[in-house]
């Protein structure tokens, strides 16, 4: 099966997506656990509920991430070189704060000592929180812009700094995520934890809920009234043509971000679902649905992650430096001979490892209690 160049590198754009929103699905709920971590268990024995719950799930669940990381070199090695140059300092500081996350799961039960199991606690908030944080920030300083370009060699250059990357939109869209994530874990907890860990689990996902709506609404009004300067293709080769970024034109024109809601209507369904499915898991939070909570929220992830993707597109990384620099799915991508045999290995082995991890989730269901963590010995 050969498709198309231009229809492999739009395949491309939509598999990543769905990559990044697999990883958001399923590392974000114990992500959002770790976060809930210190505040939720009131005793060692409910923390130690709350990291079994995630336990036999988190390691499988970063899967997602590699494979998007992976992925995101094969097919676009452009981005993955710009941006791992751009957001150096800010991927190393991701990798540091995930450190603490396999050693906090394996040494943090090792010692019956609280203050040896309490920094591991705090660890574990840590892994959670900076890297739920960071991904909300990276995805903020998309839509202002990166400082780097590309010389005639395509070679790139980052001319900001660390510090640049914490803009207050970048942060605001960094709470977006945050409490996005911490809710996914706490409508987790709520399905798996012991019930009084789920009751405040509850409680504690209604409240990020409420925060990460005004967070997103917020971040729209932003764009809106600021009219914040976005980019726009002049002229461009055709996109099945061979990659070469700098040769197309682009301009800065104030209100970009927002053209494709107008040149494409039914994009506007993504920002509208992300209210919708919020607000519907916030009824079903309160009414004890966790089950249907998870799924309606796993659909808000979603359509968050869309609604920044449509506002983008096509750009993937935007240069605020030289816009022609800016890299695009259409001339940023590999060849046509890489991408196509990736989306064949791709349609075979997605869907093994998305019916893998179900079936993982189905073997070991059930609540997590005291009582069984104190019995099993092979339990964190």
């Amino acid at each position: 099966m050969i498709l198309d160049y231009e229809t492999l590198k739009l395949a491309w754009w939509v598999l990543v997506g769905v990559l990044l929103v697999g990883f958001m699905v399923t590392d974000g709920f114990d992500m959002g656990a770790g976060i809930l971590l210190p505040f939720l268990g009131k005793n060692d024995a409910e923390r130690r509920v709350i990291i079994n719950t995630v336990g036999p799930h988190w390691d499988g669940n970063q899967v997602w991430f590699i494979t998007a990381g992976g992925a995101l070199f094969a097919a676009w090695p452009a981005v993955y070189a710009v941006a791992f140059s751009s957001f150096y300092f800010a991927m190393m500081l991701v990798l540091f704060a995930l450190f603490f996350r396999p050693v906090g799961f394996d040494y943090r039960s090792k010692i019956a000592d609280p203050r040896w199991r309490s920094t591991w606690d705090w660890g574990l908030f840590i892994s959670g929180t900076v890297p739920s944080l960071v991904f909300g920030v990276a995805f903020g300083n998309l839509l202002l812009g990166v400082d780097f370009y590309l010389d005639d060699l395509l070679r790139p250059h980052y001319q900001g700094s660390f510090f640049d990357l914490f803009h207050p939109f970048a942060l605001l869209c960094g709470v977006v995520s945050l409490m996005m994530l911490t809710t996914h874990g706490a409508i987790w907890l709520q399905m798996r934890a012991e019930q009084q860990i789920a009751d405040r689990a509850r409680q504690a996902g209604q409240i990020s809920l409420i925060l990460m709506m005004t967070a997103f609404a917020a971040a729209g009004l932003w764009l809106l009234i600021s009219n914040m300067p976005g980019l726009h293709i002049d002229h461009m080769p055709a996109p099945d043509a061979l990659p070469n970024p700098l040769a197309k034109e682009v301009v800065t024109v104030p209100g970009a971000w927002l053209t494709n809601y107008q040149l494409y209507p039914w994009m506007q369904a993504a920002p509208v679902a992300g209210f919708v499915t919020a607000l519907i898991s916030l009824f079903l939070i309160r009414n004890h649905r966790a089950g249907l909570a998870f799924v309606s929220h796993s659909l808000t992830m979603t359509a968050v992650v869309c609604t920044a993707a449509f506002s983008l597109f096509p750009f993937v990384l935007p240069s605020r430096v030289d816009p022609n620099s800016s890299l695009t799915l259409w001339d940023a991508a590999s060849s046509h001979l890489t991408l196509n045999i990736m989306f064949i290995a791709a349609m075979i082995f997605v869907p093994i490892i998305l019916l893998y991890t179900l079936w993982t989730y189905r073997v070991m269901w059930g609540r997590v209690t005291a009582k069984q963590v104190e019995s099993n010995p092979l339990s964190y």
